[in-house]
């Protein structure tokens, strides 16, 4: 008689292959797909080393099948458990009376430590390799971006210093806002009350400041000042100010508690990196709803037929969850929920039903 240990052990394994092959083909389609772009950007913008380019490609496939990871539970237990039943293994566990929970375990247990690992190692791994990737991009084509123009009149910011608050004005943004160029500074004490207005051709971030090249100091009822280089202080430092001005993708889990407090103290919205927290901490969560959907349209009887049809109906279902889970992702970003309802809503809502359709399975 096969021991409960060796059982478990086996289907432990059954559903790591499956997950780590359904993974690896995302993964490929993923960035023969990104390569195929980088090609065409690199056809149509100037000449690129194809070594350079499968490099940055390389690069920026962490930062993309971590957003299809739950796709790969779902599609890896759906085989693992469509695999069990057709070799009648589920009928044998269910013999020796074992329920659908108990054999979906071992699943669950797996799903959990992807979804930890993903968070705690892949994530941060994920976003150096996507950081590091569009500064390769930068440089190979020449393009800057400017995260601060909003619109053709540039963008504003608030922000807090050891001289008290200021506002300031850049038409253009380069190396993911840690240098700005035509800048104009409005100057404020701690009281609020207006104290000088400095314009510049560039500034450039340091350690507590910004330093201003060229620039014009206007203060009330004295003539204008010009300086080869002037400071204003600000609470931004170097490595904030690039998370949250940059991409959101370079932005990883150990870091984001305290981008969310620097972007709120500079007067920026910090709703998505919110969401992008509760994103990152509920995944290991999301990973599970997603073995149990799979068990839910993979348990019935080849026998009893319809396995098609079953099938179908949970990638479906997956899809609409994903869906409904961007919907609410984009209500929270808006500011309209708050993040714990906006992610943990859909997660809730699909463990339930899972939770719901298994017992009914079960039990009639």
């Amino acid at each position: 008689m096969i021991r409960p240990r060796i059982l478990r052990r086996y289907l432990a394994i059954r559903f790591t292959i499956a997950v780590l092959g359904m993974f690896l083909l995302c993964s490929l389609l993923i960035f023969m797909i990104d390569i195929v772009e980088l090609l065409r950007q690199a056809g149509k913008f100037g000449r690129v080393p194809t070594s350079q380019i499968a490099w940055m490609a390389i690069l920026r496939l962490p930062s993309f099948t971590e957003l299809l990871l739950p796709f790969c539970v779902l599609g890896g237990s759906i085989g693992t458990l469509l695999m069990f039943n057709r070799k009648s293994e589920l009928t044998i566990m269910r013999a020796a009376g074992m329920s659908a929970m108990q054999f979906i375990r071992p699943g669950l247990i797996v799903a959990f430590v992807f979804g930890v690992f993903s968070v705690a190692v892949y994530n941060p791994l994920a976003a150096w390799a996507r950081g590091e990737s569009e500064r390769l991009f930068a440089e190979a084509f020449g393009r800057d971006t400017a995260v601060l123009r909003s619109d053709g009149n540039g963008a504003w910011l608030r922000q807090e210093g050891a001289d008290g608050a200021s506002v300031l004005h850049a038409a253009v943004a380069h190396r993911s806002g840690l240098q700005l160029q035509e800048v104009m500074f409005l100057q404020f004490d701690s009281d609020g009350r207006f104290t000088e207005r400095v314009d510049g051709k560039r500034a450039d971030l340091k350690d507590g400041y910004w330093e201003i090249a060229a620039a014009t100091v206007v203060r009330n009822g004295q003539k204008p000042e010009a300086y080869d280089v002037y400071t204003v202080s600000t609470a931004l430092s170097p490595e904030r100010v690039a998370d949250a001005l940059g991409s959101a993708l370079t932005v990883s889990v150990w870091e984001l508690p305290g981008l969310i407090e620097v972007t709120e103290k500079a007067g920026l919205s910090a709703h998505r990196f919110r969401i992008q927290y509760a994103q990152l901490l509920s995944r290991p969560v999301l990973l599970l709803v997603m073995v149990l959907l799979a068990a839910t349209v993979s348990l019935r009887s080849f026998r009893s037929g319809g396995i098609q049809t079953m099938v179908a109906t949970g990638l479906i279902g997956g899809f609409a969850f994903f869906l409904f889970s961007e919907l609410s992702r984009q209500v929270g970003i808006a500011g309209l929920a708050p993040p714990l309802l906006a992610v943990g809503a859909p997660v809730v809502l699909g463990l339930c039903g899972a939770l719901l359709v298994l017992l009914h399975l079960e039990d009639g």
